[in-house]
């Protein structure tokens, strides 16, 4: 979320503001708590009492090495990425799942060779030539931009995710109320890049 957090801090200088990444579930306990602000999920939630902002949309692709094989194609099947070695996140995800569910169904086995804890450090085994990953487009935005990753549509799976960004309609704290001004402002803008998997919350106190 840093394009809409740096105009945030800009303008709210005393409200001090922190993200990290939870399963849908957390937040969904923690917003109502109150110790979350807002929570940046893939789906429109049905719960009452919530505000639902659309801020983008992302999709799931194949992030590849520049110089891998599949770098300079336009697309890639549900085949192709079974015979490669997959870098995968090692924490159980509803985007997981369904991803293993269509490979199951097209009877295809994703070998995912090394499981990491982080993003990050998936990337950076891909950067490294250790295989390929299957991530939102926008978690790699600079990777992509700056060349050192190669993002690949895959066909049956890459499918444009509405992205939203949740919050309470009552009882938010004066940074969260500075926050979802701003990015009431500048949803939908060219080159926004919210680092997104499953859910990314952040908090603010007023």
């Amino acid at each position: 979320m840093a394009p809409t957090k740096r105009p945030f801090i800009r303008s709210c200088r005393s409200s001090p503001a922190s993200a990290r990444r939870c399963p849908t579930w957390s937040w969904t306990c923690d917003g109502w708590q109150g110790s979350l602000d807002f929570g940046a999920l893939t789906f429109r939630p049905t719960e009452p009492g919530l505000l639902a902002v659309a801020v983008g949309s992302d999709e799931l692709v194949l992030l590849v090495h520049p110089l891998h094989g599949f770098a300079k194609r336009k697309l890639v099947t549900m085949d192709d990425v079974a015979a490669e070695s997959v870098v995968a996140h090692n924490d159980p995800s509803p985007a997981r799942e369904r991803v293993l569910r269509l490979f199951e169904q097209h009877h295809l086995e994703l070998h995912m060779m090394i499981s990491l804890p982080s993003l990050d450090g998936i990337k950076r085994a891909v950067e490294l030539g250790l295989g390929v990953a299957l991530l939102p487009r926008r978690c790699a935005f600079t990777e992509i931009a700056n060349g050192r990753l190669v993002a690949v549509p895959v066909a049956g799976i890459s499918r444009k995710r509405q992205l939203t960004l949740v919050c309470r309609r009552a009882h938010r704290s004066h940074a969260a109320n500075a926050f979802l001004e701003v990015a009431q402002e500048r949803r939908e803008l060219p080159g926004q890049s919210p680092d997104l998997r499953r859910g990314l919350a952040v908090s603010g106190e007023s």
